[in-house]
């Protein structure tokens, strides 16, 4: 076999330079992800659950392209061409998840659409982002690798950090970063558009600069002969799994215990930044209605002669009480001797960043002691009201249509029902609600932005610890030193309240997605050897997403057992068990067997 030359700098940079564009996508949608399905309407307890697709997509893609290329040779390459095909589905669906709530469907729909996109996102940006980590395998020697993925961990927090801050750095030139319920703002929209413009600038950079070794120099450099029978190494991924050195899976149960806490944070960290660090307010929003025992899902209701009453999960006002008697008003304004209160506009009751300024059903004193209805009845004398909704009007049987999309014409008004179905209700009905952070809030925003920032923190610990990595004694004291301090992040962050303090516990973590980055392929491709290193990376890529899918499973029973149902969901304590879980990453690092390839 042939010894693989040194490759100068700049050829090893080149051979990475990729990584840079696909980051900026990955961080794109890491960070935003979860903003993005709450802001479409998503429950707390079910952010988890998004996540459980794209990990398993990668779970059957990843292994198959790894071992495809291994077999594949063109006038592209032998890696090259995985890497065009995932970047164009990379782009292209870049430019479609923002945008999943801005095609008046209905939440369910819109979520449905966005989880198909998320899926595509996620398969897509493995797929480009494979080649790079082959590429490393194919044409760097063993004294060169450490180099080489430190560099391509040094392009992939980079690119995490262009990615991250995006959203920050576009609210500041005046984009918006509030928008209509349901609709993903404008900042996080062109971040997404912004990024998939790099990254087709990286990949034609690096189809420009990368040249793959011919086959038969392939096979020199790599030590692949033939067999007795004239027959290449076996690329069968299941005898593969069943031979795969002892390496691959002690490196692999560490991988578990990292990217389950992963899984965490990219799906917790929003919730836990906008409730601990920015004070945003909590809202009630409604699920559906229950009557005689039996709920009915849906968070848009019209009574059968087709009065909207529930609309986007918000009950719409159908009056006053005053002095005991009932008057319709769509609109009701306090009048007192210095100024007016609005108290309901356009049937609905009027909110302040998003949250009601008065609850149904509670009695309120009358400023001035008018009542002024819909723009011309005054009602003098007025000393308490109480604001009345449709639901706790309904008495005896009432039929009621639960409707899926409703959309407004905005030239006439009129509504547009999609997904409809009539039921036959009977008193009392009451409502089926949960507590939710207001996602159309300053404040929910504003530390979306903010997450953003302290993602960017942790790609900047990460490039400043990875510089660190190779002159610290022990690669797998390192790993594991690593790992505790990535643990240690994550439980600050679940407590902290200060925005400026929690850089310290993102920096940590970088620390840990460091070591991520750079040990796992170096001890891992160490020990491999032939033809087969794209299959068993393939296959290695099982130890991110398996555990990936069942953070995502788990994560939703976790957060309703340490919550309750009629508080807000504590995010920050999942952060807390992903600090726990590197923790226990750390200790496993210990059973890794190192071994060189013969």
């Amino acid at each position: 076999m042939k010894t693989k030359p040194d490759l100068s700098f700049w050829k090893l940079w080149n051979l990475s330079f990729g990584f840079f564009g696909v980051q900026i996508a990955y961080a794109l949608q890491s960070a935003n992800v979860s903003r993005i399905f709450a802001t479409l309407g998503a429950d707390p307890h079910d952010l988890s659950y998004f996540w459980i697709l794209p990990p398993l997509m990668g779970l059957i893609v990843q292994p198959l392209v790894g071992s495809s290329s291994d077999k594949t040779w063109n006038r592209f390459g032998r890696r090259l061409p995985y890497l065009i095909v995932g970047a164009a589905v990379a782009v292209m669906v870049m430019c479609l998840l923002p945008n999943a709530g801005s095609f008046a469907l209905s939440v369910s729909s819109a979520i449905i659409l966005g989880l198909i996109a998320l899926m595509l996102l996620d398969t897509s940006i493995n797929m480009a982002m494979q080649p790079f980590k082959m590429l490393v395998g194919d044409m760097v020697n063993e004294k060169q690798k450490g180099l080489a993925y430190s560099i391509q961990s040094f392009l992939c927090n980079a690119g995490s950090i262009v990615g991250f801050v995006f959203p920050f750095i576009l609210t500041w030139l005046g984009f918006k970063n509030t928008a209509a319920e349901g609709v993903i703002p404008q900042t996080v929209v062109y971040s997404f558009y912004i990024g998939a413009a790099i990254l087709l600038i990286c990949v034609i950079y690096t189809m420009a600069k990368v040249k793959e070794w011919p086959p038969k120099l392939y096979a020199e450099y790599n030590g692949i002969e033939e067999s007795a029978e004239g027959k290449k190494e076996s690329s069968n991924l299941f005898k593969l799994l069943v031979h795969a050195p002892k390496t691959f899976w002690t490196v692999g149960m560490v991988q578990f215990f990292c990217w389950f806490a992963f899984l965490f944070m990219w799906t917790y960290t929003n919730g836990t930044i906008a409730r601990n660090a920015f004070n945003c307010p909590e809202t009630v929003t409604i699920n559906g209605i229950t009557s005689e025992g039996k709920n009915y899902d849906a968070k848009n209701i019209l009574l059968g002669d087709s009065t909207l009453i529930i609309s986007h999960g918000k009950a719409l006002v159908a009056g006053v009480d005053v002095n005991g008697k009932f008057y319709p008003a769509a609109n009701v304004i306090a009048v007192g001797s210095a100024d007016n209160d609005t108290i309901v506009n356009n049937r609905y009751v009027v909110s302040t960043n998003g949250k009601a300024d008065y609850e149904f059903g509670k009695e309120y004193s009358a400023k001035g002691g008018k009542l002024l209805l819909n723009g011309y009845e005054v009602i003098d004398s007025v000393s308490t009201f109480s604001v009345v909704d449709y639901i706790s009007r309904i008495e005896g049987k009432q039929e009621i249509i639960l409707a899926g999309i409703l959309s407004h014409d905005p030239h006439t008004g009129a509504l547009f029902l999609d997904e409809t179905e009539t039921v036959m209700v009977s008193a009392p009905v009451t409502y089926d609600t949960s507590v939710v952070l207001n996602t159309e809030s300053e404040e929910y925003n504003a530390a979306g932005n903010w997450v953003g920032i302290l993602f960017a923190i942790q790609a900047i610990g990460s490039v400043l610890w990875a510089c660190l990595l190779p002159i610290i004694p022990g690669r797998k004291f390192s790993y594991s030193l690593s790992l505790i301090l990535g643990g240690i992040g994550f439980v600050t962050a679940g407590y902290f309240t200060d925005p400026y303090l929690l850089f310290a516990s993102f920096a940590l973590i970088g620390c840990a997605w460091a070591a991520m980055l750079a040990w796992p392929f170096t001890i891992l491709t160490n020990s491999l050897k032939g033809g087969n290193i794209g299959a068993y990376l393939g296959l290695f890529n099982c130890s991110i997403c398996i555990p990936q899918i069942i953070g995502a499973l788990v994560g939703g029973w976790i957060l309703s057992t340490i919550g309750s149902a009629d508080q807000l969901a504590p995010q920050y304590m999942m952060m807390v068990i992903a600090g726990i879980s590197l923790f226990l990453g750390s200790i496993a690092v210990i059973f890794i067997k190192e071994k060189k390839a013969e």
